[in-house]
């Protein structure tokens, strides 16, 4: 993983040279990197890059807002932002050039959307629950239990269907293009309250706990009905109030947990894989509207390269980088931290199901469904997501999801 590869570099030294070569260059050239590095390697890898990426001037330079994204943290929750602004970069022959800003350098998990649509950044990358606040349209991927695997969620956004279920809705509503995301479903990360406890194997073990809860208003209907008191944090102060035992856990997903350093004050992640958790990347319309049409054809297409290399990608990195698997793998963040997985039986999972999603309490939904449905030109939202992602057969493994150019359904 990255911080493997950048162990041997200070963080001074790391900075001194994104001052040399430009933090895009640098980042893009340890990404490139397949083990260890040293400063030596790095130093020369960005000097390359960045003769690459400055041999022409550019016709645009779109600057990249990725929330809590840095050097170290990149290639733990494989989300594919630097993927693909290096594929965009080359497909277009640095005609497009991506000015990369991540580590809340210029906007946070709840606020890259906005600075979007204010036109601060030109893409971005946060969850889709953290951007829910600033646009709420993104609630449709959020009822409870409507995806039922990874597998389901890669089928949606790979789908026909995604345009006018999610992506048409979503850039007349609030003017941004949904372009690509990567794909896990959240549970309860529970804090140190609960690191003597036996490892959770039941939704009633969970009852009565206080959870931090993301931007998403789905999200707190699923999580009020499962009796898991929600609380609004904020993603940057989540670590704190779980170090300090304000709340007993998050609702959030593995990898996030891995990214974030959250793992050292976690000590069970319960797999409830009630909602989704997908970081995505998304872009302003009217930017993508002014770049000519073969341009825009490359950021299409950058998107579906970028969504193949998260499919494999974070496939892999779940098992081998943050630990989510049973039995676990040595040497992984979740083995390091003793963070033990807590995956629950079907009969479990149907119980929770059961309690929470629209399926079997349509009236908790009842409201929040009608505002998507308008939103959308009248489609029932929730009913036709849960029908597409069902035409596949429930054990598809993920990483077998066939890729599509959803576009051109």
């Amino acid at each position: 993983m990255i911080g493997d590869k950048l162990s041997r570099i200070s963080r001074r030294d790391l900075f001194k040279l994104a001052g040399q070569y430009g933090m895009s260059s640098t980042l893009m050239a340890a990404g490139t990197f397949g083990g260890a590095m040293s400063l030596a390697n790095l130093a020369s890898a960005a000097e390359s890059t960045y003769e690459r990426r400055f041999s022409k001037e550019a016709k645009y330079t779109l600057k990249f807002g990725a929330a809590g994204f840095n050097a170290r943290n990149l290639l733990i929750e494989r989300a594919g932002a630097l993927e693909f602004a290096r594929d965009l970069e080359a497909r277009t022959d640095g005609e497009i050039r991506i000015e990369f800003i991540g580590d809340n350098q210029i906007c946070g998990q709840t606020s890259c959307v906005e600075k979007t649509q204010q036109g601060i950044v030109d893409i971005y990358a946060a969850s889709t629950q953290n951007s829910a606040g600033g646009a709420p349209y993104l609630n449709v991927l959020d009822y409870a239990y409507m995806f039922r695997n990874r597998a389901d969620q890669y089928h949606f956004l790979y789908s026909p269907a995604s345009m006018r279920l999610l992506r048409e809705p979503y850039e007349k509503r609030h003017g941004l293009k949904f372009l690509f995301s990567h794909a896990e479903l959240r549970g309860i990360q529970m804090g140190l309250n609960f690191e003597d406890k036996p490892t959770v194997t039941s939704v009633e073990e969970l009852f009565g706990t206080k959870n931090r809860v993301t931007g998403t208003q789905l999200g707190r209907i699923a999580m009020n009905a499962l009796n898991l008191n929600p609380v609004p944090v904020a993603w940057e102060e989540t670590l704190d109030g779980l170090k300090q035992g304000l709340i007993d856990g998050a609702e959030t997903w593995a990898s996030a947990v891995a990214y974030a350093n959250m793992a050292p004050v976690v000590s069970q992640s319960v797999h409830l894989n009630f909602f989704c958790g997908t970081e995505h990347t998304a872009m302003s319309a009217s930017v993508f509207d002014s770049l000519e049409g073969y341009l825009q054809d490359a950021v299409m297409e950058s998107s579906y390269w970028a969504q193949t290399h998260v499919q494999a990608a974070n496939e892999v990195a779940l098992i081998n980088t943050v630990g989510q698997s049973d039995p676990q793998l040595p040497n992984t963040i979740f083995a390091q931290n003793n963070v033990r997985n807590a995956f629950l039986s079907p009969e479990e999972i149907k119980k929770a199901e059961e309690m929470c999603s629209p399926e079997y309490q349509p009236a908790l939904w009842e409201e929040w469904r009608e505002r998507l449905n308008g939103w959308s030109g009248g489609l029932d939202t929730y009913q036709e997501i849960y029908d597409e992602v069902r035409t596949i057969d429930a054990n598809t493994l993920p990483e077998n999801v066939e890729p599509r150019r959803w576009w051109k359904g």
